[in-house]
């Protein structure tokens, strides 16, 4: 039947994104100042380098403090997309930060696939490329 057939696309490793930033995403502490109105989040731009349409999402090790929205997406090659990454005020220096990670996973999406993101393609047997900031 059909469904065991073992998708092209996915049977491929993932190609290259590029992010920009390219490692580090930078929050100035403390956020204490009560005239500030506006936080200026920081945005990260992340590139379909490769030439096939990916699927991409976020993970982050500490969800409580970190936000970023959107966290998941669908990409055609050269094609990019802003993320809005938020971090919540936190206690600075009482509070262990040296290990937040915002982790992106990124898998070929499978031949004629809709552009809509699907959980299921992590799952699967496809091939997912990580990077982390």
């Amino acid at each position: 039947s059909s469904h065991q057939v073992v998708d092209m696309a996915q049977s491929v490793p993932p190609g290259d994104i590029a992010t920009q930033p390219g490692t580090k995403i930078v929050f100035n502490a403390p956020y204490d100042d009560k005239h500030t109105y506006h936080i200026k989040y920081p945005s990260l731009q992340v590139t379909n380098s490769s030439a096939r349409r990916i699927g991409w999402a976020f993970k982050t090790t500490n969800m409580k403090r970190l936000g970023v929205d959107p966290a998941a997406g669908v990409l055609d090659p050269k094609e990019n997309a802003l993320i809005a990454v938020s971090c919540d005020a936190f206690a600075y220096g009482q509070e262990d930060t040296n290990n937040d990670r915002i982790t992106i996973e990124w898998t070929n999406t499978p031949d004629g696939a809709a552009k809509q993101f699907r959980r299921e393609w992590f799952q699967g047997d496809g091939m997912v490329r990580r990077k982390n900031l």
